[in-house]
């Protein structure tokens, strides 16, 4: 099998430098291009120096389109914006494009849904395997017991930007999802509304320190509470599952799919 040429944008970044790592670490896929934003200072660095490893003569660059014309996936952890912008070329030059970016719009969602019709995109708000099947887990649970009250609390670093978390919002679908609903439809307000409707879905999040991700979903119920939690104590399990994903969507037809396709879920 020929090794899965692979681009990194926002390659600078906490997550970027973990993509790289893995990528190394892997025999059947290669680092061929490194992007990051126009102005940052580590332009024109070397990919692997910046991720800790043996120089990899890729250097970072603004450039997306030469990168993108010789690759056969780009995998993306940036902002929404930049996000959109490569989905758009990801169509043109029909490769597949991981996006692991947090914070759309229901405008950009429509954008990359029309990106693809003509690319293989796997967009998820948490790409570690394990939130995955938790997710799951949260939609069978979710069904089992429908008048029971759903809070996620989820807790990051405190240089997070977005809250909820997009992993958050990913188990709250999956529970409205469980429930034959939309999570427009049932989540809990904010605020002060007084009580509770039954079978709703609450947020909280929490920012500090250095904490890379902590979700709990609780069900309550009358007289007891069930919780399922994931921990993320490496960013290495997001950079896994999104060379995973890679993989995993080429060769695919075009289409929106999620890392619960990419699981088989």
């Amino acid at each position: 099998m020929a090794e899965l040429k692979i681009v990194v944008a926002g390659a600078s970044g906490r997550m970027g430098r973990a993509l790289v790592r893995e990528i190394a670490q892997g025999h059947d896929a290669r680092l061929v291009g490194a992007l990051e934003a126009e102005g940052k200072p580590e332009l024109g660095m070397d990919a692997g120096m910046l991720a800790g490893l043996q120089t990899n003569g890729i250097k970072l660059t603004a450039d997306p389109l030469p990168l993108l014309a010789n690759a056969d996936a780009v995998i993306d952890f940036t902002r929404p914006m930049v996000s959109i912008m490569l989905a758009d070329l990801a169509a043109q030059a029909r490769i597949v494009h991981v996006i692991g970016t947090t914070g759309f719009s229901a405008a950009d969602d429509k954008r990359i849904e029309a990106a693809a019709r003509h690319a293989v995109i796997v967009k998820s708000g948490n790409m570690s395997m394990g939130v995955t099947l938790l997710a799951a887990l949260v939609a069978k649970a979710a069904k089992a017991l429908p008048g029971y009250d759903i809070e996620i609390l989820e807790m990051h670093h405190k240089l997070k930007v977005d809250a909820p978390s997009g992993t958050a919002l990913l188990l709250g679908d999956a529970a409205a999802k469980g429930r034959d609903s939309t999570l427009e439809k049932l989540r809990r307000q904010d605020g002060n509304h007084g009580p509770r409707t039954d079978g709703t879905i609450g947020f909280a999040s929490l920012r500090g320190g250095s904490v890379i991700g902590e979700h709990d979903v609780i069900l309550a119920g009358p007289g007891e509470r069930l919780t399922l939690s994931h921990s993320a104590e490496d960013r290495g399990i997001f950079a896994r599952g999104a060379v995973t994903a890679a993989r995993w969507g080429h060769g695919k037809k075009p289409g929106l799919y999620s890392m619960t396709d990419v699981l088989g879920l």
